[in-house]
């Protein structure tokens, strides 16, 4: 994690977006009269809204364990996916004539 004062980032304020966003490391920015602050990219920002919503629900985090638990003992399975539901379709009218 980066550290600036606001005046470093202010003087370059460009560049420290910049890499923010490609390094995908936060900066944090002091201030002496006020709260720090943390840059981010918008893409870890919402990486990390995504992981708080799907952690949010015990229910989602124990199934989110447990697939993690899965993968881990070797017990991952491969699956197709699907771009439209045409190709669902027939995938599963093909297996229930099988």
């Amino acid at each position: 994690m980066n550290i600036l004062t606001f005046s470093e980032a202010r003087s370059s304020f460009k560049t420290v977006m910049d890499n923010v966003c490609k390094d995908h490391n936060p900066t944090v920015i002091t201030r002496v009269n006020g709260d720090h602050v943390v840059m981010l990219s918008m893409a870890d920002y919402s990486s990390m809204k995504e992981t708080l919503y799907l952690l949010s629900t015990d229910a989602n985090a124990n199934r989110l364990r447990s697939s993690l638990a899965n993968l881990r003992a070797g017990k991952a399975q491969s699956r197709e996916l699907f771009t439209n539901e045409s190709q669902q379709q027939t995938e599963t009218e093909e297996q229930a004539r099988s």
